[in-house]
């Protein structure tokens, strides 16, 4: 898919972990469970009845029946996940880390934590999870924000856990209080040591207590609001949660509750120096909101555990946590770290560039909303991770486009082709459709003159059997124009060897039309050149390829930096286009749904 710009023409291109020491899994290699304990069976998922197909029959050369857009919430994972608690009032949260750029992963949560409260008539929150002020950024805010918009869905309110900061300050006293959380002066390796981990990072070792567990639940109280208070630095002590070092499940092993940053936040300034982890914030913001179903990625499967330990300890409401697979593609990069290095490096020209999977440069392409909501529809949801590959996601890209959007001739590397016949003055206006399938998409048209162009790609010196386009002596069909043309000679630069311009005549019977005419193999793009029509329109023409050799880009020699295609990108300067582009900008959007409905307030940028 390709980018095309001109002047004045502007079109698309197309083409949790905080890194605390004391989280969940021990830094330097995966945590096993010691010898002595037995790791405990993962939470059950929900259930997944095997639905029947339907065969629906349809007329020959109809435009495809659309996927049920509610297909996956009436069916499968997520219908079981309503049965297993119904709920006259649904309430879900997006709860993004405001740290990053959104990309095609976070479009499956999006359209189940929205799409899951919509579908049963509920309410879905946009929560930032606003607990590192370290990597938190006012463009990351606006961006999400932005691209949930654009994808459909409004948020029941939008909100921070920061709002939440005092009466989360409070909960913390309060189970110290209860004996259920301790401060720790361990360093970041005693801590490791604690939890089975080697010097060399390999975990399964004998796991023991840290030493400050059993302080006076006094003395962490005293010490707890010390670390508020600022008498120690970072990493000279956490608030820890006093869990289960022998249960099976690292999530248990006493999870870091609070932690020392030195560093002001966007929203609540200097007020504090300590501030709740993931692991802390998580489960009471979705108290706090009264949600009926947090749904998550099974990375966080195992989290379910200390998720209902920590709301139970402090006795507040405990909502219902259930876990999807994960959407992933293949052929690309997600990671933040990687999508930076290639920025920084320039690789690409940003986070948007089309090239990458962000959901920012996915609408710089010029994919519509419709078709990546379509695309995670149509994956279903299961608790199985999904590895995709690009190319799928594409098929969808244009099997939505087939049905949604317009057509129109375009030309990447445009040859004149001179039509002998035909009078200098010759225009005929040719009616083309805007859809070959679809005929409420209407019609327009465009000049047929004397002199027309055609794609390079279209036209050949030397004939060949396997070759149905134009060559010397050959006819070739332009398409809707009522009869074929048929290359006569052409001229080409000595310099570079390309093809200049090509003669031909119109082979259109003199005496009667019904005969003599033959219709021809192939039919093929091409633009009348017509000052008084506007016509062409030249642009400029992105196309864009997979940035990555390989289907698994972190696996290839040297890594994924090695693995860059340097032909991702290729640019004709001197493309044309058809003049129905111009009806099409006055007719914009096209179509009116989902996120393309901004465009009429106002809302959208260029590209859509």
């Amino acid at each position: 898919m390709g980018d095309v710009s001109s002047e004045p023409v502007t079109l698309p291109e197309r083409s949790k972990n905080s890194g605390d020491s004391t989280s969940g899994q021990p830094n330097g290699g995966s945590a096993k469970p010691a010898r002595a304990s037995k790791a405990p069976k993962a939470p059950k998922p929900a259930k997944e009845p095997k639905p029947q197909p339907v065969k629906k029959e349809r007329a020959p050369n109809a435009p495809a029946a659309p996927v049920d857009p509610n297909s996956m919430f009436k069916e499968g994972f997520l219908k079981s996940v309503f049965q297993e608690k119904p709920s006259d009032r649904v309430i879900t949260r997006f709860p993004p880390e405001p740290n990053g750029f959104l990309h095609i992963g976070h479009s499956k949560a999006i359209a189940i934590n929205f799409g899951f409260a919509r579908y049963h008539g509920g309410v879905c929150y946009l929560r930032f999870d606003d607990t590192n002020p370290e990597k938190e950024e006012e463009q990351y805010f606006t961006s999400i924000e932005d691209i949930i918009q654009w994808l459909g869905f409004t948020p029941y309110k939008i909100t921070y856990s920061s709002d939440n900061f005092d009466k989360l300050y409070e909960l913390a006293e309060c189970l110290i209080q209860k004996d259920g959380a301790y401060v720790c002066h361990c360093s970041d390796t005693e801590i490791k040591h604690q939890k089975g981990v080697s010097e060399d990072g390999k975990g399964g070792g004998p796991r023991y207590a840290c030493p400050h567990r059993d302080r006076p639940t006094s003395d962490s109280l005293t010490e707890f609001r010390a670390m508020r208070d600022g008498k120690y630095k970072p990493r000279e002590a956490f608030l820890r949660m006093k869990q289960d070092i022998n249960d099976g499940n690292p999530q248990m092993w006493d999870l870091a509750a609070y932690r020392i940053i030195e560093k002001p936040h966007h929203r609540t300034g200097d007020k504090w120096r300590i501030y709740p982890t993931y692991d802390f914030t998580h489960c009471l913001c979705d108290s706090f909101e009264h949600i009926s179903h947090s749904l998550c990625t099974t990375e966080f499967q195992l989290s379910r555990v200390s998720y209902e330990w920590l709301c139970d300890a402090v006795e507040v409401y405990k909502p219902m946590q259930r876990e999807y697979g994960r959407l992933n593609l293949t052929g690309t990069v997600l990671s933040k770290r990687k999508l930076l290095n290639l920025v920084e490096k320039k690789i690409v020209r940003g986070w948007d560039d089309p090239r990458l999977y962000t959901l920012i440069a996915l609408r710089r392409r010029g994919i519509p909303p419709g078709a990546i909501l379509a695309f995670v529809n149509e994956l279903g949801v299961s608790t199985a991770l999904t590895n995709i590959q690009t190319t799928r996601f594409e098929q969808t890209v244009r099997r939505y486009l087939e049905q949604t959007v317009p057509r129109l001739m375009l030309l990447l590397d445009p040859i004149p082709i001179t039509i002998d016949n035909l009078p200098d003055d010759h225009v005929e206006d040719i009616d083309l459709p805007f859809s070959p399938k679809d005929p409420t998409f209407g019609t327009h048209t465009v000049p047929f003159t004397k002199t027309v162009y055609i794609d390079r790609s279209d036209f050949r010196e030397v004939d060949s059997k396997d070759f149905f386009r134009l060559a010397p002596g050959k006819s070739v069909g332009l398409l809707k124009v009522p009869f074929p043309i048929k290359a006569t000679s052409f001229e080409k630069d000595e310099r570079t060897g390309k093809v200049t311009a090509v003669r031909a005549i119109y082979e259109r019977p003199e005496d009667d039309e019904s005969k003599g005419f033959k219709k021809p193999k192939t039919y093929i793009q091409w633009v009348g050149s017509s000052p008084a029509h506007g016509s062409p329109v030249k642009a400029e023409v992105r196309v864009f390829n997979p940035l990555f050799k390989s289907e698994h880009p972190e696996s290839a020699e040297g890594g994924y930096l090695n693995d860059v295609n340097p032909a991702s990108e290729e640019v004709f300067q001197n493309a044309m286009i058809e003049t129905g582009l111009e009806e099409i900008r006055k007719r914009a959007p096209w179509p009116e749904e989902e996120g393309e409905r901004n465009v009429k307030r106002g809302e959208a940028g260029g590209e859509t």
